[in-house]
């Protein structure tokens, strides 16, 4: 059965199957999840990819704990985004990624979780591809997982719902353009990226088309970091509710009756050398935290 297996698919620019494990080659773009910001979240081939690269062109939900990994000698080249305001246009990091490729370098683009989540890069892949440039995709936990998974949310749970959707908040041409018939259902989690200036546009389409207003939501913040912050509402109240906490972004919407399935508030009664290693972590934390704000 193994003779009729193909092992290899060293003739095309993109890495198919196993070619994902061959070498860095030098004039390569390697599309890298970084993951939802906790840098222990990373990819054992992305750390290592990280290290090799001699250009890291990265976005801006890269954690600094990510960027440390990268090699003294290497080329680091911001690009990232943020609402009207974007260090370069993605026409220029495009042109960025091919002439780094052409000079031979070994090129990581860095981008915060996955890659093919909501991050461009099927579209910058299409682009390497029509120019003739090597290249690979190393998947990375997307926030919708890791996030959810740090606040003690299940996105599917068999007693609650029967599947999970992602979408985005992000506006087209100024319009919050989505399927709301197939989105308003109660058997189903909802996951909205980017979602939080249009989040009173999205309560009210929801609930316009049936889902109950009472509907549990999660916000999660700053999700898998140091400054990891999670809060839960309904739907009806989600538009003030971000309003009151000057919630801002990067934050996850989480709709649907899984915000609620687990109770995650009850506390330990923590006792000897536990207490003595949770004492120290605590501390550390804080530290660390203030060091951030500073």
């Amino acid at each position: 059965m193994r003779d009729n297996i193909e092992l290899t698919n060293s003739g095309y620019l993109f890495a198919l199957g196993v070619d994902n494990r061959r070498p860095f080659l030098p004039g390569e773009v390697v599309l890298i999840g970084a993951g939802p910001g906790d840098v222990e979240l990373l990819t054992v081939r992305a750390y290592k990819l990280i290290q090799e690269a001699d250009c890291v062109v990265y976005d801006r939900l890269v954690s600094a704990d990510v960027m440390a990994l990268v090699s003294d000698n290497a080329e680091c080249i911001y690009v990232g985004k943020q609402s009207s305001n974007h260090a370069l246009p993605q026409e220029e990091i495009n042109k960025l990624l091919i002439e780094k490729a052409q000079a031979g370098c070994k090129v990581a683009r860095l981008k915060g979780g996955d890659s093919f989540i909501f991050g461009r890069g099927g579209e910058e892949v299409q682009m390497l591809l029509d120019a003739g440039v090597y290249c690979r995709v190393v998947p990375g936990i997307t926030a919708a997982s890791a996030c959810t998974t740090y606040s003690g949310i299940p996105l599917t749970h068999r007693d609650y719902v029967h599947g999970c959707t992602f979408v985005t908040g992000h506006l087209k041409d100024d319009l919050l353009d989505l399927p709301w018939h197939a989105l308003a259902r109660e058997d189903h989690t909802l996951v909205v990226y980017m979602g939080i200036k249009t989040a009173g546009a999205l309560s009210k389409a929801l609930i316009e088309h049936q889902l109950p207003a009472k509907t549990p939501v999660a916000l999660i913040s700053d999700g898998t970091s140091l400054q990891h912050r999670s809060y839960k509402t309904t739907l009806a109240e989600l538009p003030s509710f971000i309003e009151a906490n000057s919630i801002k972004a990067p934050t996850l919407i989480v709709i649907g009756k899984v915000v609620n399935a687990l109770d995650v508030s009850k506390r330990a009664s923590v006792k000897g050398e536990m207490k003595q290693i949770l004492g120290a972590w605590e501390q550390n934390r804080f530290e660390s935290v203030q060091r951030l704000a500073i």
